[in-house]
Parts: structure tokens; sequence; C-alpha cells
């Protein structure tokens, strides 16, 4: 392992291990679920399951649509009609992201708290998206999708609060195939996972990785 990565990972430790110090009081955000207006040419917006235009899209919403977003994050960029930003948000009712681009809020700054706050969160393997990964806190299930006939398998690795891991959730199953898989995060604890591709083994090579991100299960 490099020296930059044992620092990387150090400092995840170091934030873990902080976050349970102050509870989760201390994770609670100052900002409150918000609401937009969706804004295209006309057309319907795809809703992604991940904030990339790479991420599958599991449906559409109208032009016009009133959304409710319960929190937003940084993403692949995107120009809409209302300029140019990587900010995605998180519309639970439509079950994914839409880009910030195409939602009117009334402001230019971040209007929702960050994703990683118990709502739930998803992140995309990158390149292409061949792996897509979602937190799901409500009861701490991974869900892994392979999106990509190339051979190696979507997973994600993930680390529990204390440093513990890494451990990993594999959808193995070939392209368009996923899982649904428990695992052993505590009501209240933290997880801290990346979404990759790789061949499947004990210990294996991770490639094409997510930035990764902090959950913790609500």
């Amino acid at each position: 392992m490099k020296r930059s990565s044992v620092r990387r990972l150090a400092g995840f430790f170091l934030v873990l291990a902080t976050a349970g110090a102050l509870g989760l009081a201390g994770a609670t955000p100052a900002l409150a679920a918000a609401t937009g207006t969706v804004k295209t040419a006309g057309d319907p917006l795809n809703v992604r399951r991940a904030p990339s235009t790479s991420s599958s899209a599991v449906r559409t919403v109208a032009n016009g649509a009133s959304v409710t977003i319960d929190c937003q994050t940084i993403g692949t960029e995107v120009t809409g009609p209302l300029g140019k930003t990587t900010l995605w948000d998180y519309v639970p009712a439509l079950g994914g992201y839409i880009s910030d681009g195409y939602v009117y809020t009334g402001s230019d700054q971040r209007i929702a708290p960050d994703c990683g706050v118990g709502s739930g969160s998803a992140e995309c393997s990158t390149g292409v998206c061949a792996g897509e990964g979602q937190f799901r806190s409500s009861d701490a299930h991974f869900l892994v999708y392979d999106k990509d006939a190339d051979g190696k398998s979507a997973v994600v690795a993930y680390w529990l609060k204390g440093g513990a891991g890494p451990f990993y959730v594999w959808a193995s199953g070939g392209n368009g195939t996923h899982v649904d898989k428990a695992v052993p995060v505590a009501k209240g604890s933290w997880v801290y996972y990346k979404v990759c591709v790789a061949n499947a083994a004990a210990n294996p090579t991770l490639e094409a990785c997510s930035g990764g991100l902090t959950d913790y299960a609500a």
C-alpha cells in the first residue's frame, strides 16, 4: 500500500472515530429537506440511480413537477437550463437523483443536507459506471448492480465504524444482475464504502472505484 493510501485511510478512520464520539446528534444536518421545480425544455427528465449521467435511469419526471429534495451531493457535471453544475439532488419519492441544473430552487447555493446522513446514498464506479451501489439506510442493506458485460463483477467495498474491513458485497451474476444484501451496520453506526469493479476473489484487486462515501444506519 502506498503512503498516500495509508494517509487517506488513516484520515477516514479518524473521521469515523470522531463521528462516533459525537453521536448521532452531532451528525444531524443544519439544513432540512427542501422543494424545487423541474425545469426542462419540455421533455421528461431522467432520474438516475446514482449521481452520474452514466448511471441507470430508474424513471423519468415531468417538466414542471414539484419535487422534495432530501439531500444533495457532488456528481458528474451537467449543463441544464439553469446552468452548469456538479450538484445532484436526491428525491426519495422518485427513487433516485436528478441534476440540480434542471431544478429551480430559488437559490444558487445548497438547499438540503449532504447525502450520507442517514437518508440513503449511492455511488457509481468511475468511467462508464459499470458498477452501481446503494446503501439503504432504513435497514442497512447494500444493493449492488452489475451493468456491463466486461467479464468483471460489480462490488461494494466497505469499512465499519472503528476501521474494520474491507468487507465486500458482490454482484457476480453478470450484466444486468443485482444483489440486495444485509450488512452488519447497527442502528446509528457508520459505514464507509466505495463502488468498484473487480474479478471475484477473497482479496480482490479493486478497479475504477468511486470516491467513497460515509453513511449510517438510521
